[in-house]
């Protein structure tokens, strides 16, 4: 009733119909032509549009209305509409307009030059320039204070992300928030480590890979208080905004594009050939005592040939991948309706042998409408992915670095695997096991939006998420030597099917009011959130053959490994106040109140706040007198706290959970968590001061930020006396992280003329990270891993000395003096792995329709290096080819002890104690040209719709590094690192 009094009262008034907008077109022109992308806005609402490819725009508005009209490299326009329906605009170059770009914030927009938090975007210009799996890839080196790390270059991997640092001790406790249109997307994965761990490291399947990269029209970054505040405790580690592409006004057109390309390991380490490899096995055996080699050792006592070498690096993860990328879209409108929908196809195939790949097809759809008294608006958006990875169920990375170069031959004459009488263990047997996951996800938005009043307006937005994973790791007996005469009755499968559903509904209340120099603006809404989660993952054995190792039915055996049926509600209260006087002083304040049904009854709502301020000095008259160079200057600072409940659901009951065991017939509960309904959020205080100038008419721009992260109250295991029956139980430990920090950004364009453009950037950043406080930290479990005044993220290391000349044998300091080399006492040397710093610098030349991309991105960091993980020195593994300058006799100084099998104890116990030591802990740091792209716009007749662009792209193309080890990155020589990847392609519009 209230909505139809109100249409009444507005639409039948003659007040409305004096007052109705009207439609306003026109075209978007620079010296040189039409500009697509344009940005054309009404001034003081939440109304406006883009220019489409020919430059064209619709918008509506009221006669008193004024449009500001802006475009990067170019002067912002603001023009009074009176009673003109059709203004076209042209636009003069300036690179003033950098800072008039429109930054997404959440649940509000804000010009660059007027927002008072921390917000960094990447466009979709930059998502483009690269062939990608996962959106957060295109955050690599182009965002300061992000640090993105790939964690595998497997398909389906994920990615680890950390927004200034890391605030919780518990390793899952540090993920953003990631909204997509609108809607929080959970970024838990639903698979099960027992069926994806031995293929895709870390946290399994990404469950971000379901938003295909190309559908995204811009990523905003979240990282300050005054920022990531107005979403409580959900942004305690930042917030990732994506938003994807959207119908444009215009004649209908059709895109189609088409990449083709093939990727590689990047990297091989340097191992020791037959030769070198022999004499090493040989003098270990010699070194030990050993004259009659044992029967076991295949590799040196003639059972295998002596004369053979094998390139394990090229035979189990040399193969080249190849990928292929189609996607086509149908976008246009009329003044009311704009429309876009986009299908986009991708295969993916992996260097490992074998025909695995990985496929995924995604469609997304969106509309836009707004009626024709431009009081009543909606957009809707709808995204389906559909993923189906078939891999092999287990990495061959390790086995490449280990097998011995003349192990047998992987193939008999008759095609079947070589298994060498049972002498070793055929690599290849992994290709028998596969894991496939299928994984549907769909996401959905509706945002309705409804002007009061002039300056009022209700918005309503809903989302909708549904994700679908069925996941099967098998295990067959082919896998087993067939000398041992197992069959199917051993074979096994791991089954995991799990699905999400979340729904959330926030009611909204904009206002605007001018009061003179004087602009405020305001936000009441409110949200609520539920999130069911299901999850059965399941073990079967024992099957009549192999043929149906993937029916569940088929086995005799099947235990239930996890069935589980969580629900997590959340509910929010939240305002937005922001003050903008004559645009150079601007305060803004957000607070909210949640709700989480993770928490115990009394502790499940806290309040969550922030305060941002800035003044654009610039302004001042005194300003442009003293400093006419400054074309822009502005100061701003924020504090503010926020929450964290990234613990996981329940975990404040009792719980149980069903054994495999039976007693007396029945199944039996086994409690795995204690009651303490007394821990609540964690708490992140933040605070922040920035200052950013532009020179030159901002030709120059520069930003320096400075920040502080305090996180206390933290939600970790406190330790338990045994005889409560647990190590630890859930709760609140007065334990404070601090993470403080210096981001520099430089933006600018060197060269300008009328057929040349140079645009650059440069982006680093630094942060450290510490445990300020931690009670009794000596007596908990968490005493062998963190330190007081040191970072979450180091080793507890031995002192290395050196190889003793005499002995031949790795030494140690002894710490503590009791003449024994033993752990935790002797283990004090920490080493921070955290980066020193890192950033990236970008640079784009463009020459008439030629367009050049540069990304180059760098770290400055320590990592465990390849002989952490390599083997003892002279056992049945390979080796890199410096450790031919072992010790050999007395007297000789070198940095690898004698060469042993194992069997000399004081020999395995100092290189159990070196691989724990400083001295596998070597310089990771690289240099990485992430992304370089060559683009042609093809020339075409001037009449003609159509358009064609050409495009070569590449990735991961080069790395300078010291690193001793197959990937800086991942600072890891056992998983696959990312790969190089070249693709050539084009794009097709009419």
């Amino acid at each position: 009733m209230l909505a139809l009094a109100l249409f009444l009262i507005f639409h039948l008034s003659p007040f409305a119909q004096n007052a109705l907008p009207k439609p306003i077109t026109g075209t978007v022109t620079d010296a040189h032509g039409p500009l697509m992308g344009a940005s054309i806005i009404v001034k003081h609402s939440n109304k406006g549009t883009i220019s489409d490819f020919d430059g064209q725009y619709h918008i509506e508005a009221l006669a008193t209305d004024t449009l500001q009209v802006s475009y990067l490299g170019y002067k912002s326009q603001s023009l009074i509409v009176g009673n003109r329906s059709t203004i076209d605009i042209l636009l003069e170059e300036d690179a003033q307009g950098l800072k008039e770009v429109v930054i997404n914030a959440g649940y509000y927009s804000v010009m660059e030059r007027e927002r008072t938090g921390s917000i960094e975007k990447v466009d979709a210009d930059a998502i483009g320039q690269q062939p990608l799996s996962n959106p957060l890839s295109a955050l690599q080196g182009r965002v300061a204070g992000v640090e993105v790390i790939q964690t595998t270059g497997v398909p389906g991997g994920a990615f680890e992300i950390k927004i200034r640092g890391q605030n919780s001790i518990r390793n899952d406790g540090n993920e953003p928030l990631y909204i997509v249109d609108g809607v929080p997307y959970a970024s838990t994965t639903l698979g099960d480590q027992q069926a994806s761990g031995s293929i895709l490291p870390g946290r399994g399947l990404s469950p971000l890979n379901a938003i295909n990269a190309a559908d995204i029209a811009s990523i905003e970054i979240l990282k300050d208080a005054d920022a990531t505040a107005i979403y409580g405790s959900r942004g305690a580690n930042g917030v990732v905004l994506i938003t994807t592409k959207k119908g444009s006004y215009g004649t209908t057109k059709i895109s189609i594009g088409f990449s083709s390309g093939f990727g590689a390991v990047a990297n091989r380490l340097k191992l020791l050939g037959t030769a070198d490899y022999l004499t090493m096995r040989q003098e270990a055996y010699a070194n030990d005592g050993i004259s009659t080699l044992p029967v076991n050792a295949y590799d040196v006592n003639g059972t295998w040939d002596p004369n053979r070498y094998t390139d394990w690096q090229e035979t189990l993860f040399g193969k080249t991948a190849y990928l292929t990328d189609i996607n086509g879209s149908l976008s246009g409108g009329d003044a009311q309706t704009q429309f876009l929908v986009r299908g986009t196809l991708n295969k993916q195939t992996t260097v490992f042998p074998g025909d695995f790949e990985a496929k995924k097809i995604s469609v997304l759809g969106t509309i836009t409408h707004r009626s024709k008294n431009d009081r009543l608006s909606l957009n809707f958006s709808t995204n389906y992915n559909f993923d189906d990875n078939e891999l092999m169920a287990t990495s061959l990375v390790r086995d490449a670095f280990v097998l011995a170069p003349n192990a047998p031959t992987l193939y008999n004459e008759d095609g079947s695997l070589n298994w060498e009488q049972s002498t070793w263990r055929n690599p290849l047997s992994a290709l028998e096991g596969h894991y496939n996951t299928k994984n549907h996800t769909y996401i959905s938005n509706l945002m309705l939006r409804y002007s009061i009043l002039k300056d009022l307006e209700a918005v309503v937005s809903l989302g909708y998420t549904d994700s679908r994973l069925d996941e099967v790791r098998t295990i067959p007996s082919t896998t087993l030597d067939p000398a041992y005469g197992l069959g199917s009755q051993v074979s096994s499968a791991i089954h995991n099917t799990s699905n999400r559903i979340s729904w959330i509904l926030e009611p909204q209340l904009h206002w605007g009011w001018d009061l003179g120099k004087m602009r405020l603006e305001m936000l009441l809404g409110c949200s609520f959130q539920l999130q069911q989660t299901e999850k059965l993952s399941q073990y079967a054995n024992g099957f009549s053959s192999n043929t149906f190792i993937e029916n569940l039915g088929a086995a005799t055996t099947v235990l239930v490994l996890e069935h589980a049926e969580t629900e997590y509600a959340y509910a929010a209260a939240f305002a937005r106040l922001n003050l903008n006087y004559d645009g150079k002083y601007l305060l803004n304040l957000t607070g909210r109140r949640d709700g989480s049904s993770r928490f115990g009854p009394g502790r499940r709502f806290s309040n969550f706040g922030a305060i941002g301020a800035a003044w654009v000095f610039s302004e001042e008259p005194i300003v442009a007198d003293i400093l006419p160079f400054l074309s822009f200057g502005k100061l701003r600072g924020s504090y503010g706290i926020t929450g964290n409940d990234q613990i996981g659901d329940y975990q404040y009951l009792d719980t149980y959970t069903f054994g495999n065991a039976l007693y007396d017939g029945v199944v039996g509960l086994a409690p795995t968590s204690l009651f303490n309904a007394a821990y609540s959020w964690e708490e992140n205080k933040k605070l922040e001061v920035a200052l950013e100038l532009g020179f030159l008419k901002d030709r120059l721009f520069m930003g320096a930020s400075y920040y502080k992260n305090t996180s206390s109250n933290q939600l970790v295991g406190i330790p338990m006396p045994g005889t409560t029956g647990f190590n630890s139980i859930n709760g609140n430990l007065n334990a404070t992280v601090e993470n403080q920090g210096l981001e520099f950004t430089v933006q600018g364009t060197p060269v300008r003329t009328e057929n040349f453009e140079w645009n650059s950037s440069f982006n680093i950043s630094l942060n450290k990270n510490t445990l300020l406080e931690f009670p009794n930290l000596e007596g908990s479990t968490f005493a062998n891993q963190l330190a007081i005044g040191e970072a979450l993220n180091i080793l507890k290391l031995y002192a290395y000395k050196g190889v003793n000349t005499v002995t031949g044998l790795y030494e140690f300091h002894d710490m503590d003096g009791d003449g024994l080399i033993s752990a935790p006492q002797d283990r004090q040397i920490v080493k921070d792995l955290n980066p020193n710093f890192f950033g990236g610098f970008h640079n784009r030349f463009s020459y008439k329709k030629v367009s050049l991309e540069a990304l180059f991105q760098f770290t400055k960091q320590l990592g465990m290096d390849y002989r952490a993980t390599s083997g003892i020195v002279g056992g049945m593994a390979n080796q890199l080819q410096d450790v031919m300058g072992r010790w050999q006799m007395e007297g000789d100084q070198t940095g690898t002890q004698r060469f042993t099998t194992g069997v000399n104890l004081d020999a395995l116990n100092a290189y159990r104690n070196y691989i724990v030591s400083d001295a596998v802990v070597s310089d990771a740091s690289y240099i990485r040209l992430k992304t370089l792209s060559l683009s042609y716009a093809v020339s075409l007749p001037e009449k003609t719709s159509l358009g064609c662009e050409v495009f070569l792209r590449g990735q991961n193309l080069w790395t300078w590094t010291r690193y001793n080890g197959l990937d800086p990155e991942l600072r890891s020589s056992s998983i696959l690192p990312p790969l190089r990847i070249i693709t050539m392609g084009t794009l097709l519009t009419f």
